[in-house]
């Protein structure tokens, strides 16, 4: 789905993202989404062929919003430091109130499901990178950042911290405060990067 969605098939993701969130993977089944909406099946079948392309709906719909939120929260002014900050305390803000697709992107059941909802995991992975490694290059240029690691290698670094961070969020359901220790994590990255 290279097209913007119609409100309807926004409503569908979000009720397939709470179906994840609740049953998991397996419990996402057009006949359960069709219950949980209120639907007829042949209604969600409407807008979707199947339940991977709701799912990949789902996660594109994701990669488009973070990419849009980053690009408006991030300004040319800012310094290397607080544009790190910004990003990621804007990604775990729309976590905090959409928790059904944290479980999209940092549920593995899901990348066993097919090869293309993997290549859509994968451009969410491009968008973030696309946004951090400028940030990461920028604080290096200004001495702000370390040189003795690679931008690329400092990205992986970070994100798979945020992504360790995210999954144990997952798995705990939801019990902590994202936001919080999101700062915390950001605060101890920045540390790094600055050593």
């Amino acid at each position: 789905m290279t097209s913007s969605i119609s409100d309807r098939q926004l409503e569908i993701i979000e009720a397939a993202g709470k179906i994840l969130t609740t049953s998991g993977v397996s419990g996402l089944t057009i006949k359960n989404l069709a219950k949980e909406m209120k639907f007829s099946e042949s209604a969600i079948y409407r807008h979707f062929a199947s339940k991977e392309e709701i799912i990949i709906a789902l996660l594109e719909y994701l990669a488009k919003s973070m990419d849009a939120r980053y690009s408006n929260v991030i300004t040319s002014e800012q310094l290397p430091e607080e544009k790190f900050t910004i990003l990621f305390q804007n990604q775990f803000s729309f976590f905090k109130k959409h928790p059904h697709f944290a479980v999209a992107v940092f549920s593995d059941g899901l990348m066993e499901e097919s090869q293309r909802i993997n290549e859509t995991i994968l451009r969410i992975m491009d968008v973030k990178m696309k946004h951090l490694i400028p940030i990461i290059k920028e604080g290096q240029r200004n001495k702000i950042f370390t040189n003795s690691i690679t931008a690329t290698e400092l990205v992986q670094i970070v994100m798979g911290s945020i992504r360790l961070l995210m999954f144990k969020w997952r798995v705990s359901n939801f019990e902590f405060d994202i936001k919080k220790a999101g700062n915390k994590t950001i605060k101890s990255l920045l540390t790094l990067l600055q050593s």
